[in-house]
């Protein structure tokens, strides 16, 4: 540790060299990383913004059961507590045939005049449960079971629908930083092999002078973390820049789509970002080193 604070100087001067020695070459490395993890970015907020629209749309996902019709008003109300004891069942309330009517008014706008064809409510009362989607499969069990529930509706193709898209989506972000990682890899292990090719003289020298692998090599990790963490930040103005706009248009064009705060987005990929790119960067630089012995 001393050893190191005392030859800070040198490291961070030579680091220097090892950037300027390929100075287009390295600013080409920084641009490449920073659009690699740009698109790296863009999977993270899509899929925690699908993740999210899960976890809301599950906290709102409810069946309905439909009463047979020799149920009196009584027996519905009883129907109704039986239900709410259910294990994952969160709520249950009993939707009169005049509020299911409503309802259908509120769907139907300019056309509810239709209804008025009608001499007598064609809609029936029925049991609205909200439901925890884990627990569906026992719910619609038990509940289909009640002799006074004649036939339940659920709309779990629909969320199945959107979980698949969302495990899709997932797939996608695991197989998109496993390709940041590997070509971010070999782009700067292949960058740090030239330097030290370019620098195999000098290599040789401090050899016979005696320096340690350590000493040698440690100016030439640090030009690669730091390569691809200007590659990372440059990422993550980028992503940051994308995000407010983005939410901006979204914002004045589709007010009810679930986003994240966009704070707490922003200071993810704040963390996320830069961190990737410093640990792909010590990797690639580790496997870039291991050419010293086969270079100098």
């Amino acid at each position: 540790m001393k050893s190191f604070l005392y030859n800070i100087g040198y490291f961070i001067k030579e680091t220097g060299r090892i950037i300027r020695l390929n100075l287009l070459s390295n600013v080409f490395s920084i641009i490449g990383t920073g659009l690699i993890l740009i698109i790296l970015g863009i999977v993270i907020v899509g899929t925690d913004i699908g993740n999210r629209l899960v976890v809301m749309l599950n906290e709102e996902a409810e069946i309905s059961g439909y009463f047979s019709d020799s149920v009196d008003e009584e027996a519905k109300e009883t129907v109704v507590e039986r239900i709410g004891k259910i294990q994952g069942v969160t709520s249950v309330r009993l939707v009169s045939e005049t509020e299911a009517q409503d309802r259908m008014k509120d769907i139907l706008g300019d056309e509810a005049k239709i209804l008025e064809l009608f001499d007598e409510n064609p809609f029936e009362a029925f049991v609205e449960i909200r439901i925890d989607m884990e627990a569906i499969d026992n719910i619609l069990d038990d509940v289909a079971s009640m002799i006074e529930i004649e036939y339940v509706r659920d709309n779990r193709a629909v969320l199945d629908n959107i979980k698949d898209i969302t495990n899709t989506l997932k797939l996608f972000g695991y197989l998109m930083i496993t390709a940041v990682g590997i070509t971010t890899i070999i782009i700067l292990s292949h960058m740090i092999r030239q330097g030290i090719y370019n620098n195999k003289e000098q290599i040789n020298t401090l050899r016979l002078l005696g320096s340690p692998s350590g000493f040698i090599g440690l100016p030439y990790i640090l030009s690669g973390i730091l390569l691809t963490f200007l590659g990372g930040m440059l990422a993550t103005v980028s992503i940051v820049s994308l995000i407010n706009v983005a939410y901006e248009g979204i914002a004045g064009t589709i007010p009810f789509m679930p986003l994240p705060p966009r704070t707490d987005l922003i200071e993810k990929m704040m963390i996320i970002l830069p961190s990737i790119s410093l640990s792909l960067g010590f990797i690639g630089s580790l496997f870039g080193l291991s050419s010293i012995r086969e270079r100098a």
